[in-house]
């Protein structure tokens, strides 16, 4: 397991990477706000924070066992929040989540990650690019949490958007590649889309809660900033709903297509065997044992040559009229 601490006092940092151990020395001094920070943590750290912070053995247990739906759940002395971050691969664009849990107390913000996949860095460098707000205490710290895990949805979509117009620009190009490539794009898009919208849509509810004066967890001067995360998720999950219908339209419509070349080429194919055949009944004609007009003569040869091949320029030229060739 590592650690990271942090400990502001009265809206200032005044210390940062101290033992864990520590923290209750600190904890109950009036203006001090502590960040404690677990990754990959084993069942001893739980039993420390839990009883460090006085934390429900419910909350603890969700947040030991991994995969849980992102949700805010308020207890009598804190509240735990569970949520995920999401990140596309750039050559493949699927989506990859990193499960996050959350304990939120009066004075202390206490985030678990399962493994290293979520980068806590960048959210310490966006505490730090807003350290005018630290004088808000924990609400500080929870908005510069979730608003760099709704810009990383935002970028996730963008970039699915992009993935997306890709697939588009395909859709009608001939050649085996490019019906390969839309099919299989649009239905690992489809999957990607469908893993980010159950992470997305769920975070609606977490911060609309959040924004519950009840709570006590946000202040009055940080409700804006708060208010502005809400509505990036908004946009996100709508988003995310726009897509899924645009993926399910060029799914449709891939089908549409594959299913109009495959008419054509049953058109060509039936046009030429009806060419073909024209010769074939003639010759098969002129094969019976049989007297016919011009019979054993080079007249009838040179009769039923010409019946051939006025015959078949006619049906072509037809068909090509047509557009069946």
């Amino acid at each position: 397991m590592t650690t990271r601490t942090r400990l502001y006092r009265s809206g200032t940092l005044a210390l940062e990477d101290f033992p864990a151990e520590d923290i209750s020395e600190y904890i109950d001094e009036p203006g001090v706000t502590v960040w404690l920070d677990l990754s990959a943590p084993g069942p001893a750290d739980f039993a420390m924070i839990s009883e460090e912070f006085g934390l429900h053995e419910l909350a603890v247990e969700d947040a030991r066992h991994e995969h849980q739906r992102p949700k805010l759940d308020r207890y009598r002395t804190h509240a735990f929040l569970s949520a995920y971050a999401v990140r596309t691969d750039p050559d493949s664009g699927r989506v990859s989540t990193s499960e996050l849990s959350v304990f939120v107390t009066e004075n202390a913000l206490i985030t678990v990650r399962p493994d290293e996949r979520f980068s806590i860095e960048e959210v310490v460098e966006r505490w730090d690019n807003n350290a005018d707000l630290a004088k808000h205490g924990v609400g500080y710290l929870l908005h510069g949490l979730l608003d760099h895990i709704v810009d990383g949805y935002f970028a996730a979509v963008q970039d699915l958007d992009d993935r997306i117009e890709a697939v588009e620009d395909l859709l009608f190009d001939e050649g085996r590649q490019q019906i390969d490539t839309v099919q299989r794009g649009s239905y690992q898009l489809r999957k990607s889309l469908s893993r980010l919208r159950r992470v997305v849509l769920p975070m609606r509810e977490v911060v609309n809660s959040l924004l519950r004066r009840d709570l006590h967890i946000v202040a009055e001067p940080l409700l804006p900033y708060y208010q502005d995360v809400y509505d990036h998720v908004l946009r996100a999950g709508e988003w995310t709903e726009s897509l899924r219908d645009m993926i399910g339209s060029i799914m449709e419509t891939n089908l549409t297509v594959q299913g109009n070349r495959m008419n054509l080429i049953m058109k060509k194919v039936t046009s030429w065997a009806s060419i073909i055949a024209v010769p074939t009944a003639i010759t098969g004609f002129y094969g019976q044992n049989v007297p016919y007009p011009g019979f054993s003569t080079q007249t009838g040869f040179i009769t039923s040559t010409a019946a051939i091949i006025i015959l078949s320029v006619v049906l072509y030229a037809a068909f090509k009229r047509k557009d069946w060739i």
